[in-house]
């Protein structure tokens, strides 16, 4: 079955064109066009850079909190506490895949 991360690694790795790399805090960090589009702290948090309108709908949905260290900027925070935080996660990070890949479409969605 696999730890937290690992199962949320498989399945970011899975996207098109996504490498991963070592995060210069620990743990492993995602990239996809030479951008990062979030790192895992282990089986512990999540945290992805959105843009800061993006950033502020997943917060006032409940979708993640605000970054535990960079509060005023896109950056997100998920604080992985169990299995069922699996799937959330791997939402955010299909969700800035396409902000990075196909970000008209997915800025035109949230205006809707």
């Amino acid at each position: 079955m696999g730890s937290i991360s690992d199962r949320i690694t498989e399945a970011v790795m899975a996207l098109d064109g996504v490498t991963s790399a070592t995060h210069r805090f620990g743990g492993v960090e995602f990239h996809v066009k030479n951008r990062e589009i979030g790192h895992l702290h282990g089986d512990r948090m999540a945290d992805l850079p959105f843009p800061k309108r993006v950033r502020d709908q997943l917060i006032s949905e409940g979708k993640a909190q605000t970054h535990h260290l960079l509060k005023d900027t896109g950056w997100v925070s998920y604080y992985l506490n169990g299995e069922a935080d699996i799937e959330p996660v791997i939402a955010l990070f299909q969700l800035n895949y396409r902000v990075i890949t196909d970000r008209k479409s997915v800025m035109a969605d949230l205006q809707e």
